[in-house]
């Protein structure tokens, strides 16, 4: 052993513990009953079973344990952006693909065309970029994935100004933060901006976050660490305090993450939020004059806008695989056109094939290009769909590669579409385009939305 170290060796390891063993002891905590004086018992902790406790240190151990169940925030209200729960409209069994015969896979198919006839199937590229990371994007040291990632990061910005949401007095939310990159970009083009707040929501803690970055701003950045199926934005002790407007933001959401986030705003906040608005109005009137412009609203609408909480929302969407049926919100569009729980289940599995592209394994085609294509989509939205999810085999001979990605994008598209018509239920002007190109990610989606003009003061129920 490494003098001044534990003297145990860790067979698993091969090799002897490198922790710091208390003076004149030859092993460290853990290992201390190894030696033959150190007659203290150790036991695993029952909160968590990795480390182990001094028995007779246990229920002081367990008031400080890192494992034990920590009180929850005030803004934690349990399923409060869940969606209703019918047990009754839920499958009991999800039934994979690879199970439908011939007849059940062409009648899901007709079923899908039907429901997609009339919409736009084929979406308007709106690729835009920002100046806020033209260095950064012009920095030859940037690997292949870095650029990628700063060209969708670069054209949600561009989205943003476009739609004038990069304005004073705003807090943005950045739902599914993880690092935090795309606050940090957000936070850069509003550097002269006074009065802006940033709130990134991640229920998972995050390695390498960026927020040590912005200490030196005078823009505040907090994290909250919960799931967003439980997050009250009204609770949130700076917005309750503030009031501020507020901006959705999220760059590749995961499935049902994006339902929940999207109830979230327009549900749950928003609702909250009526009848509070008692910030003054010289804070508001700014931020007013700028929604109003990106609503192309006469200036005497600017009063109605007090009523919109939610300034806007801009999310790029992925992993439709992912979605859940019990939190979608536009559970109300699929039943309006015949469909339900278990046709959902399909067309949120068949999604998956836009994006994977159901190539055969047998076929040696696959460029490079395309091994690093899917490798740095899974990077951020890691797809866990499996052969038998997909079910590749049992559709060998029945569609081509090229059929199952066009009924992958359909799929998405339906998806979509009910999100768009919840939002402009609820009294929004919602769109979705390409963001960015499909060599850059192929989850190039991003939806968008702001207040509508002739719904601001009517939002529908």
């Amino acid at each position: 052993p490494v003098p001044g170290r534990c003297a145990y060796f860790v067979e698993r390891k091969r090799r002897f513990c490198k922790m710091i063993p208390a003076p004149g002891r030859r092993f460290c905590g853990e290992h201390g009953q190894q030696e033959e004086e150190y007659d203290r018992k150790r036991i695993p902790c029952p909160l968590d079973p990795k480390h182990t406790v001094y028995e007779d240190q246990l229920q002081k151990h367990l008031k400080k344990c890192n494992s034990r169940e920590k009180p929850k925030p005030v803004y934690f209200v349990q399923d409060i952006n869940a969606g209703l729960k019918d047990v009754a409209e839920t499958p009991e069994k999800q039934v994979p693909l690879s199970s439908l015969s011939k007849e059940e896979l062409e009648n899901l198919i007709i079923k899908l065309k039907k429901a997609s006839n009339g919409l736009e199937l084929h979406l308007k590229e709106q690729i835009l970029s920002h100046q806020a990371l033209q260095e950064a994007l012009n920095d030859p040291k940037n690997g292949e994935s870095a650029f990628k990632h700063l060209k969708q990061q670069a054209s949600i910005l561009g989205h943003m100004e476009k739609l004038h949401l990069l304005g004073p007095g705003r807090c943005f939310v950045e739902f599914g933060a993880g690092r935090g990159k795309l606050s940090h970009w957000v936070d850069v083009a509003l550097q002269n901006v006074e009065n802006v707040q940033f709130l990134l929501v991640e229920r998972a803690t995050t390695r390498f976050k960026v927020d040590g970055k912005h200490k030196r701003r005078d823009s505040i950045f907090e994290r909250l660490q919960v799931d967003i199926q439980h997050l009250c934005l009204k609770k949130v002790p700076i917005l309750e305090k503030k009031k501020l407007p507020v901006v959705g933001i999220g760059k590749h959401l995961c499935g049902a993450a994006t339902d929940l986030a999207l109830r979230c705003l327009v549900e749950s906040y928003t609702t909250c939020c009526d009848g509070e608005n008692e910030e003054p109005a010289p804070k508001r009137s700014r931020t007013d004059k700028t929604d109003v412009a990106s609503n192309n609203s006469a200036d005497n609408e600017s009063n109605k806008d007090d009523c919109k909480p939610v300034a806007g929302i801009v999310i790029a969407l992925c992993c439709h695989h992912k979605c859940d049926w019990t939190h979608y919100v536009g559970r109300e569009f699929f039943k309006s056109v015949g469909l339900g729980s278990v046709e959902f289940h399909y067309f949120q599995r068949m999604s998956s094939w836009a994006t994977c592209g159901m190539r055969e394994t047998t076929t040696k085609a696959s460029t490079s290009e395309e091994s690093e294509e899917q490798t740095n989509d899974t990077e951020e939205h890691e797809q866990t769909f499996s052969k038998t999810d997909s079910g590749s085999d049992t559709l060998q001979g029945i569609l081509t590669v090229e059929e199952r990605k066009e009924i992958g994008c359909i799929c998405k598209l339906l998806i979509d579409h009910g999100r768009i018509e919840y939002l402009q239920q609820r009294g929004y002007k919602a769109a979705l385009q390409y963001y960015t190109e499909s060599a850059v990610s192929l989850e190039n989606v991003l939806l968008t939305a702001v207040p509508s003009p002739s719904l601001i003061s009517e939002p529908t129920t």
